[in-house]
C-alpha cells in the first residue's frame, strides 16, 4: 500500500464511521427517507416526529457532519437536500465484505457437498 492509499484509506473510514453513525439512528434514517424524495424545509423533516425543534436541529447537525445532508437557506428557512454520493460510499464498501461472504459461503458449499458425498459413499460401503 503507498503512502497516498494509506492516507486515501484513512480518510474514507473515517468518512465511513462518521455515516455509520448517523445512521444508526432510526430518525436520521426516517429523515434520510424522506430526503430521498427530494429536499425538504427543516419544518418539513420536523413534522411527523414527535420531537422537539431542537431535537430535528442535533440530528439534521449530525447529518450534516456526516455529509448526507447538505442544509442551505433559502429567504428565512432552511432547506436539507440528500447528498446520495455519500451513502454511495457505505454501499461500494459493504459490497466487498458481500463479495467475501458469497465467496466464503461457496467455499462452504463445496465442502458440504464433498463431505456428503464421502458420507454416501462410506453408507454404501457399509450396507
Amino acid at each position: 500500500m503507498t503512502f497516498t492509499q494509506t492516507i486515501h484509506y484513512h480518510v474514507v473510514v473515517d468518512y465511513l464511521g462518521t455515516t455509520f453513525a448517523a445512521l444508526s439512528d432510526p430518525t436520521r434514517r426516517a429523515m434520510i427517507e424522506r430526503l430521498s424524495h427530494g429536499p425538504a424545509s427543516v419544518r418539513g423533516l420536523t413534522e411527523p416526529f414527535a420531537l422537539s425543534q431542537q431535537m430535528i436541529s442535533k440530528h439534521i447537525a449530525c447529518l450534516v457532519r456526516a455529509r448526507i445532508v447538505t442544509k442551505t437557506r433559502r429567504g428565512r428557512e432552511s432547506v436539507c437536500t440528500l447528498r446520495p454520493e455519500t451513502i454511495k460510499t457505505v454501499s461500494d464498501w459493504a459490497k466487498n465484505y458481500r463479495r467475501f461472504w458469497e465467496e466464503s459461503f461457496d467455499k462452504l458449499d463445496v465442502v458440504v457437498k464433498q463431505m456428503k458425498k464421502a458420507e454416501v459413499r462410506n453408507d454404501k460401503r457399509r450396507g
